[in-house]
């Protein structure tokens, strides 16, 4: 097998352009800002929602999972419209839409005002969360936007560290309406004025303006070929969706399932967040000369070998078992962006990205109720090494793929 096939140590990056970095800046600071106040607000707001409308759970956490599959659905199309007018107006659209949707959490009453809002905030989330911000960027800056994502995932690692405390402090002054109110404030008067500061235009413009002329002269890649990576990417991304899913509410449960105390549970699943980021900072900084399929095939094994580890030590690898758990879904979000745009390039990448991003949002809404009871039934310890053979399911799809063949 010829190895012209193979990704290259160091793919061609187009360098930066000037400004790129401002760009990310500004959308790294405006996405650590609505993910900490939209997909991180049912955590802390939800089991107070459901005492004090006298709601199920399966209700209120249903109405969170409706507006993820809401978003899924809509992904493809919001990909399309990126394409066709550029980011800016896609991303203060998003603005609007969230904080509408948080408007109507905080002002319409009962259980009926809750799920309306949800609804609401399924739009503003197809048009504004990371896969929104990652197509801007690739209209922006094409190949160079693999260190404008990065940059944005770092930035955006430190959601959750934000929106949970800012919550905890929240609820008790303005209760959970108020807290919604204050979050539909602050996009408004934060979020929609950072979103205005970046560069207009389309991606044909920035890629007749800003990227190389051989960028823009790009041969189309073979049609087998992009189906079938296509295929190979969206099986694995949708598959490591459905572990962040399930790890995102039973991970403590997890813990604790393997005999540990339930303060120190807390404190190891309290690790993930500083992993991820610390995840995206390695690719940030050692990471940069490497091809993003070798990062993403690296961040791959980073979850089987921890789950190896937990099977083999018992409950006394629970800490390297999240430390490197974190660490792999921190880079695989680096790659849910940079990985489809090394290897399809940037032409169409905006609309790539709404396609890839259907499958993995549906998993999002689906997989926590699905999998609660397996959690439910079966020993912890199994239940952590089913995770860690899906996650290496998952690398086998990356196996296969290579840069698309040269054109004949």
């Amino acid at each position: 097998m010829s190895r012209r096939h193979e990704p290259s140590p160091r793919p061609r990056t187009a360098p930066a352009p000037p400004g790129a970095r401002r760009t990310a800046l500004i959308l790294g600071l405006a996405q650590t800002l609505v993910w900490a106040v939209t997909y991180y607000l049912p955590a802390m707001v939800a089991p107070v929602v459901v005492a004090d409308l006298g709601a199920s759970s399966a209700a209120v956490y249903g109405a969170f999972s409706a507006a993820l599959l809401i978003a899924g659905l809509a992904a493809p199309r919001v990909g399309r419209e990126i394409e066709r007018r550029g980011g800016r107006p896609v991303l203060a659209l998003s603005t609007l839409l969230l904080a509408g949707g948080l408007a109507l959490l905080g002002l319409l009453p009962g259980l009926w005002g809750w799920m309306l809002g949800w609804l609401l905030l399924g739009l503003g989330m197809a048009t504004g969360l990371y896969e929104a911000a990652f197509a801007t960027l690739g209209a922006l800056y094409g190949r160079a936007a693999r260190r404008p994502i990065t940059l944005v995932t770092l930035l955006g690692g430190f959601a959750s560290s934000l929106g949970w405390p800012m919550s905890a402090a929240l609820l008790p002054l303005l209760g959970w309406r108020g807290t919604c109110l204050a979050y539909a404030a602050l996009l408004l008067l934060l979020v929609l004025p950072l979103y205005l500061l970046l560069p207009r235009g389309t991606a044909q413009a920035r890629t007749q303006d800003a990227a190389p002329a051989a960028e823009a002269a790009d041969p189309p890649l073979p049609a087998a070929w992009v189906r079938r990576s296509l295929l190979l990417l969206a099986v694995f991304f949708t598959l490591r969706a459905v572990i962040s899913a399930t790890m995102s509410v039973h991970l403590i449960t997890l813990l604790g399932g393997l005999g540990l105390t339930a303060a120190a549970a807390v404190a190891a699943g309290s690790l993930m967040g500083p992993s991820q980021v610390g995840g995206r900072l390695l690719e940030f900084t050692l990471g940069r000369g490497a091809h993003p399929l070798t990062a993403a095939r690296l961040a791959g094994l980073l979850l089987p070998a921890g789950a190896l580890l937990l099977i083999l030590g018992g409950p006394a690898m629970a800490v390297p078992f999240v430390l490197l758990y974190g660490a792999s879904n921190g880079i695989v979000t680096i790659s849910r962006g940079a990985l489809p745009l090394a290897l399809f390039g940037p032409r169409g990448y905006p609309v790539l990205m709404g396609r890839l991003a259907l499958p993995v949002l549906l998993a999002q809404a689906a997989v926590p109720m699905l999998t609660a009871p397996l959690v439910a039934q079966l020993p912890a310890a199994t239940v952590l090494g089913l995770t860690g053979l899906v996650a290496l399911l998952a690398l086998g799809c990356l196996l296969p793929l290579r840069q698309a063949p040269p054109a004949q």
